[in-house]
């Protein structure tokens, strides 16, 4: 069995995330951890064994400030008729399952890949889809870690596009972009110029219609074969979350 992590590095990222999306690590020696002892326990450096005391870090983040998954509640208060379902409330079975990589990184940056990009996509590899896949995007913007650009870069996938997959019987779709729409920035542009309400954040809100997850701020989607793998995304059981950091992996039988 051969691993693939999908999950980026959670750091400290100041130097190059916009302030609202930033997440903080600080790690705490065992020197460190020597004087919590002291300060908690009592105890002083000649009662441990080697002088020393445990590591240990805090991190502040948001739910969606690193690899994770997106749950119902995300999108919307109400999914289906029914009350959304908080990230710990959604069945584990949505979050393992044979896996397929679709390739979009010929899509122009701001562009949200349409039901035939993803047809085509799939006619390329030979797959058709069934319930139980998980979709993963390739935009190859994994590589734009460490930059701005990342947070506006695309491609997404379209409203429409959302929807033609989760009709397949998709629960867990995923992208190795920032978000699954195409660039915030760009939609709120034309929503701007348009007056319309039906462009921004488009394929987030078909959650409200259709109940699905999905996984953003992937990466390697490139060490993955097209298909013939499995896709593992549990996502951290945050009460009332709109989503769950989650350490994703492939694993390919050898």
């Amino acid at each position: 069995m051969k691993f693939i992590d999908l999950s980026v590095t959670l750091e400290n990222d100041k130097a190059w995330a916009p302030w609202w999306a930033r997440n903080r690590v600080k790690n705490q020696d065992h020197k460190m951890g020597a004087k919590v002892i002291r300060w908690i326990l009592g105890l002083k450096p000649q009662h441990l064994k080697t002088g020393l005391g445990w590591a240990n870090d805090t991190i502040k983040l948001s739910t969606h400030g690193t690899t994770h998954v997106d749950a119902p509640w995300h999108y919307g208060p109400v999914c289906e008729g029914q009350p959304a379902k908080t990230i710990d409330e959604v069945p584990l079975d949505y979050f393992h399952g044979p896996g397929v990589v679709l390739d979009m990184r010929h899509l122009d940056t701001n562009a949200a890949a349409s039901v035939e990009d993803i047809q085509a996509a799939l006619e390329k590899i030979d797959h058709q889809l069934s319930p139980g896949d998980v979709v993963l995007i390739q935009t190859g913007n994994d590589r734009l870690l460490g930059s701005r650009q990342y947070f506006s870069s695309g491609p997404g996938v379209s409203a429409a596009g959302t929807r033609w997959i989760l009709d397949q019987g998709v629960k867990l779709t995923g992208i190795d972009s920032w978000g699954w729409d195409a660039p915030l920035i760009h939609q709120a542009k034309i929503a701007k110029e348009t007056g319309r309400n039906d462009i921004f954040w488009e394929a987030h809100y078909v959650g409200v219609e259709k109940e699905y997850c999905h996984i953003e701020r992937l990466a390697n989607l490139d060490k993955l074969p097209s298909k013939g793998f499995t896709v593992s995304a549990f996502p951290l059981k945050v009460k009332g979350g709109s989503a769950g950091p989650s350490r994703v992996v492939a694993m390919i039988e050898e």
